[in-house]
């Protein structure tokens, strides 16, 4: 999985399509990834112990990784590795050739 908690990503297929955020979180096994602020669920709670207030809580689900493309300068581009001369291995974006953090 090339994408990483905290890359920017547009969401380039699904009802958020366009949208550009930030990976809160990586699921690897199942091939999905968490947006902010994208693919919002509303789940309307009971007041209990734990949430005195109740009511209506939004909550982001899992997106597949298939329907996001990291964002580099606004555009969606691909990600690929290059060896460095050093011998260290770095992520690059495909369509500038350019190193990623």
């Amino acid at each position: 999985m090339k994408l990483r908690k905290g890359d920017p990503v547009i969401v380039i297929a699904g009802k958020d399509k366009g949208r550009e955020s930030v990976i809160t979180q990586v699921m690897p096994t199942k091939n999905k990834v968490v947006v902010a602020d994208v693919n919002i669920a509303k789940r309307h709670t009971k007041a209990s112990k734990a949430n005195q207030q109740g009511g209506i809580i939004e909550t982001p689900k899992p997106v597949d990784i298939s329907n996001v493309a990291y964002a580099h300068k606004g555009k969606p581009t691909r990600i690929g590795y290059r060896i460095e001369a050093d011998g260290t291995k770095v992520r690059i974006a495909k369509s500038t050739g350019e190193v990623i953090k």
